[in-house]
């Protein structure tokens, strides 16, 4: 899955970048974090945890 793609669909759920890394993005919402990798293309199984975990 493109990253942009992950992003959006965090956004959407309310999530908001509080902070670039080197390796990660980190997204949060309320006191809900999630950590993007900063890669064009985030592995299929990472991007499907992501969503299940926060029901997107």
């Amino acid at each position: 899955m493109k990253q942009r793609d992950l992003i959006k669909k965090l956004e959407s759920a309310g999530f908001q970048s509080k902070e670039h890394g080197h390796d990660h993005d980190k997204y949060v919402r309320g006191s809900d974090t999630e950590e993007v990798p900063r890669h064009r293309e985030v592995n299929e199984r990472l991007a499907r945890h992501i969503i299940k975990k926060w029901g997107l």
